[in-house]
């Protein structure tokens, strides 16, 4: 079993990186053109150039110039829709954050966790449908988040803030398919690079630090980080190693209701009530609504190492290696009222004496006989990747050569502390919430409850939850290049992976029997909490002291009341198993052309790839667990086309088109049922292994021009037509309506004519998918004078689309929007680089998006409002070696504004953590 004593933490690893690293800080620069580009020019693509030899070789560049510069001539010599980010110099990538830095890219939108890039969307596609590889090999980072973030990832989105953005010199967003590229990707693939030897000119060693600090928590935090290289044997030979450290501890606060329920559900409001309208079907009120605070202590760790040796000028041979660890441990802190979301001696004994309904929303209430609840809740979190690949290329002749790569990866998910201690107050008189101000904060009042008052609590549960995810890729490629002539280039290759995905969870087989404890005892058992930024009428309160309850009681002995088990039903869903193998091949013609006097190149081919998957886990027959394994197997056959023509030598024309397909997200091939109750909430999961793979067909048409010196104007326009969908359908309706056996309760304190939101996934027929992007990058060195050092990025996206949603009985419930899907999204960034000084501002918008459809709990949608942060640096270079900076991040303090309803008015999660300021050196030798 995963679970350990809270507190023992793995240490190892944190203490050689400050060694190494304090009050450093790198990330690795690339001058070279990326692998996967034939040349610095789309004119002539099929007449190919030795990825080693291509023309950036002699180029060197730095400062945020210089990697504009490189992303340019990446993207200007690709066939496909391409954008990139580069390193801005040895050992500095312009961003903090992997997922903040691509949010820059048109189409690209971002998620965040605890005020940092977690996930992200890629032209209106989620996080599930974009794949990412790291060294030319598919991985997968996973991690954990507050709930309202999405909790512990056991889905096919990559977590990016796993990673310190040092570790990197590259970036690339791959927005069209060719067959060359590998499947499972409906948005984009976007390609990690790490720094390797050969990348610079012998000896290079760069290092640096930052020391942040957060307004809202008052913690100070370092950053560090170091790259050395070196070349050897007249550059046959070459070493690289790269390590940063990053420390983060910030606070988030504010408020939450765990959606909104109708008046009638649970029982109803007692029917003495004298405010009536509250129990109306058509009248909502919040579920649970509370206030929350939220500590947030992390550790990022990471190093890169690569090997390199060209033995002969034809032999190119590489070893890279990637680890990292992300610990991420919480702290979670509430005081609500739970009698909202409860039957029994809950919502049907709550009299309301008063309220206001504004568009069938009860925004203010006066309450008696409301349980007032106070809880506490800490993770200790830790995410470990390792990824290693050797990859070869050997020329045989001038016109045909090869490539191979194997290796492996592996990220680690634990989660072996996950304890809830929750008490209760009984029947207070004269709760009041009020939802009518201007901001999205209520206002509560607890009435004839003191939330300081230590003295008359009962403690109600005790929550263990260890949890423990892991994903490992095989990886085996081999690609061969055969230029047939000066106009024509075939490509094939074949590749192999074997992926694995592994979720287990433990927990106690009734969380509400809990030790004898009287009132007096457990007053001893409490700290204080409460809210640091917000001025409201209760925002301090008495909690558990989760530390307090193990040194009493072992909680973590896994023996006699405090045993976890892995085999109840409630946490089925979480212990399965899913692996897939795929084989596939591919041929691809490259080539050129000219069309009366416009070159055009492109390229065409096919790529068939086989899916062999099991999955195993558990469905309950009489309340039993019988472990259920189901195999699932399909095909597909994926042609593309990529043409540019060179309308003038400024003014690209871009076509693609391409069949393409992603697999189901991994949270949908549980082969079994799973009951879960857990205090208010109440669900029902059922999964499908045989659902066939999300598909469309895509196209892409974009015209750029490079109107000056690294400068752009592009216009995109797309549409994905998706045959095949994928959707979690979810529904409210008791329980004794499923068809499951009343058995399944036992033990969880519900009953069967209680309210469940069932959860299945169901092919549909998916819909249209349609948008187009604005991409503007100006720098004014043409201009001359004091602009000449100025410059301006600016990107829109437009997204629509409309998918039929099915009801969990497959019958069509509405038409909308994908989920995660912002239909306008825009990022705007003003710089200054002189070459000493070099300053910039930015300015990053979402719209609001949908997370599910339908809702639940009678709600029709649920969603999350749109988002606008702002960010700033600033960075003076001494001399050749010595470089300052300070850094401000999220300056406008951005709340993070969940909602239930189309309306959008019936908050749901309202919550902010501040800003960021970092002051910061480099050297570089």
């Amino acid at each position: 079993m995963q679970t350990v004593r809270a507190g023992q933490r793995k240490a190892s690893a944190t203490a050689l990186a400050i060694a190494i690293a304090f009050a450093l800080q790198a990330a690795p620069h690339d001058s070279r053109a990326q692998e996967s580009s034939p040349s610095t020019s789309p004119a002539n693509p099929a007449a190919e150039q030795d990825p080693q030899t291509t023309e950036l070789d002699s180029v060197v560049v730095t400062g945020f110039r210089g990697s504009l510069e490189q992303a340019l001539d990446i993207k200007r010599g690709e066939v496909g829709a391409v954008d990139a980010i580069v390193a801005e110099d040895v050992a500095e990538f312009p961003d903090l954050n992997l997922a903040e830095s691509l949010q820059r890219i048109p189409g690209v939108a971002i998620d965040r966790d605890a005020g940092e890039g977690r996930s992200i969307s890629v032209r209106g596609l989620g996080p599930q449908f974009t794949r990412v590889r790291l060294n030319g090999m598919e991985a997968l980072a996973t991690g954990g988040g507050t709930d309202s973030s999405g909790g512990v990832n056991r889905g096919r989105g990559f977590d990016f803030n796993t990673f310190a953005s040092e570790l990197f010199s590259e970036m690339v967003v791959r927005k069209t398919s060719d067959a060359s590229t590998e499947e499972g990707s409906l948005g984009a693939t976007i390609d990690l690079r790490t720094a390797r030897p050969f990348d610079y000119d012998g000896f290079t060693f760069a290092a640096g630090g930052q020391y942040g600090y957060s307004d809202l928590s008052g913690d100070s935090d370092p950053r560090a980080s170091a790259l050395i290289s070196n070349t050897f044997a007249d550059g046959r030979f070459g070493a690289l190693l790269s390590v940063a450290y990053t420390q983060r501890s910030l606070v988030e606060e504010g408020h939450s209701t765990v959606r909104w329920d109708r008046g009638t559900s649970n029982g109803g409001f007692d029917p003495s009530s004298p405010f009536v309208e509250a129990g109306s079907a058509d009248v909502f009120h919040p579920r649970i609504p509370r206030y929350g605070v939220m500590q947030h202590d992390q550790e990022r760790v990471g190093a890169t190492g690569s090997l390199q040796f060209r033995p002969t000028d034809n032999i190119d041979l590489a070893l890279d290696v990637l680890y990292a660890t992300f610990d991420a441990d919480r702290t979670e802190d509430y005081f609500e009222a739970v009698s909202f979301s409860r039957s029994g001696a809950g919502k049907p004994a709550t009299v309301v004496l008063d309220g206001e309904v504004r568009n069938n929303n009860l925004v203010y209430g006066v309450f008696d006989n409301v349980d007032i609840r106070s809880e506490s809740r800490t993770d200790e979190q830790d995410t470990e990747f390792l990824q290693w690949g050797f990859s070869g290329d050997i020329d045989f002749t001038d016109s045909f050569d090869m490539s191979f790569l194997v290796g492996q990866s592996t990220s680690t998910y634990d989660n072996p502390v996950q304890t809830t201690v929750i008490m209760d107050k009984f029947d207070a008189d004269g709760y009041v919430y009020d939802y009518r101000g201007s901001s999205r904060l209520p206002d509560f009042n607890y009435g004839s409850v003191d939330p300081l008052d230590p003295n008359g609590w009962t403690l109600a549960e005790i929550r263990l939850r260890p949890q423990w995810v892991e994903n490992s890729f095989d990886n085996a490629q081999l690609d061969f290049r055969w230029v047939a002539s000066s106009s024509f280039t075939l490509r094939g290759g074949v590749n192999y992976k074997d992926f694995t995905y592994e979720s287990r969870e433990w927990r106690r087989a009734s969380e509400s029997a809990v030790p004898v404890l009287d009132a007096a005892t457990l007053a001893t058992m409490l700290k204080e909490a409460g809210l640091e930024d917000i001025d409201v009428s209760s925002n301090r309160w008495v909690v558990p002291d989760v530390g307090a309850f193990d040194d009493m009681f072992d909680i973590y002995s896994n023996s006699g009341l405090f045993e976890v088990s892995d085999s109840l039903s409630n946490v089925a869903a979480n212990n399965r198993t899913v692996n897939e193998e795929d084989t596939g091949f591919y041929l691809q013609g490259d080539f050129g052309f000219d069309l009366g006097s416009m070159p055009v190149n492109g390229n065409v081919g096919v790529r068939h790839i086989k899916t062999e998957l099991t999955s195993d886990g558990y469905s309950f027959v009489g309340g039993v667990a019988v472990p259920t394994r189901v195999t699932h197997e399909y095909s597909d056959t994926l042609p593309s086309l990529n043409l540019v023509g060179e309308l003038t030598p400024d003014v690209l024309l871009r076509f693609s088109a391409a069949k393409v397909m992603a697999r189901p997200n991994l949270g949908f091939l549980n082969p079994g049922a799973t009951v879960s109750v857990s205090g208010g909430a109440r669900t029902v999961t059922t999964g499908n292994p045989k659902l066939d793979p999300f598909r469309a067909t895509t196209f892409d048409l974009g015209l750029e021009w490079y109107f000056s010196t690294d400068a752009l104007l592009g216009v995109a326009v797309f549409y994905k037509d998706i045959d095949s969908f994928i959707q979690t359908s979810r529904e409210t309706r008791p329980f004794n309506t499923s068809g499951l056996p009343d058995s399944l309760l036992v033990g969880t304190g519900a009953s069967p004519t209680d309210d469940f939101d069932f959860t299945q996934p169901l092919n549909t027929p998916g819909g249209d998918l349609t948008g187009y992007e604005i991409n503007y990058q100006h720098p004014f060195t043409e201009m001359g004078g004091w602009l000449q050092n100025f410059g301006v990025l600016f990107s829109y996206t437009h997204v629509e689309s409309e998918i039929q949603y099915l009801s969990s009985s497959g019958a069509p419930a509405a038409v909308g929007p994908m989920t995660g899907q912002s239909e306008n999204s825009a990022s705007g960034t003003l710089f200054y680089d002189d070459g000493k000084l070099s300053a910039r501002a930015s300015v990053s918008y979402r719209d609001a998006f949908l997370t599910t459809i339908p809702g639940r709990n009678g709600n029709d949608v649920e969603g999350t409002k749109e988002t606008t942060t702002v960010d700033a640096s600033v960075s003076y270079r001494i001399n050749d070696n010595w470089q300052i900076s300070l850094e401000g991040l999220n300056l406008t303090d951005e709340w993070s504004d969940q909602w239930v309803d189309s309306v959008g008015d019936r908050s749901s999660v309202y919550t902010h953590t501040g800003r960021q300021y970092l002051l910061g050196f480099r050297y570089k030798y």
